[in-house]
């Protein structure tokens, strides 16, 4: 189980205390986060599968229609955070909710990676950037119509010009 608790500020603690559970695992050939690919689209044609929990197998009914899923997932190999970082795209410190950093006051992580097919609980998938282990909170299938807005801003991205597909993860995030 995944626990996360309001550490700050005027809430009561025990109001907003949010419990997640596990619905499977994910395997990637990824065991050591150094040289990982730091997105999705750093990691073309890299091969993982789910492993769904047997107890969630009847909500994987009608997702093999889908191309491609969103992975909800907890960055287990985290501990801690800053508010300010130097993102694997650039060089400056930046705001933590201005990057994809994987210490955060929720480690929760997201990857839209293709779905090839799903065998009873094992999900089939390509373009996997995640450390092999990594506990799944959820899956969600990407429609384009509803997760592509138009007339997008990229922030600070636009000045680093910086391209992620060769850019592998080193060890600034190690806890």
């Amino acid at each position: 189980m995944v626990v996360a608790r309001r550490a700050a500020g005027n809430y009561n603690e025990t109001s907003t205390m949010i419990e997640l559970t596990p619905i499977g695992t994910i395997h990637s050939p990824f065991t050591d986060l150094k040289g990982m690919p730091v997105q999705p689209t750093a990691a073309e044609g890299v091969r993982g599968t789910v492993e769904v929990f047997e107890e969630y197998l009847d909500g994987l009914a009608d997702l093999d229609g889908f191309s491609h899923i969103m992975l909800l997932y907890h960055f287990h190999q985290s501990r801690g955070f800053e508010l300010r970082v130097v993102p694997f795209l650039d060089t400056t410190p930046r705001g933590l909710f201005a990057t994809r950093a994987p210490r955060r006051p929720n480690p929760v992580g997201v990857s839209i990676v293709q779905l090839d097919k799903i065998e009873e609980t094992t999900l089939f998938i390509q373009n996997i950037d995640v450390l092999d282990g990594t506990p799944l909170i959820d899956i969600k299938p990407y429609v384009p119509e509803f997760d592509k807005p138009e007339n997008t801003r990229t922030g600070w991205l636009e000045q680093a010009g910086k391209s992620v597909r060769d850019k592998k993860s080193d060890e600034r995030f190690k806890t």
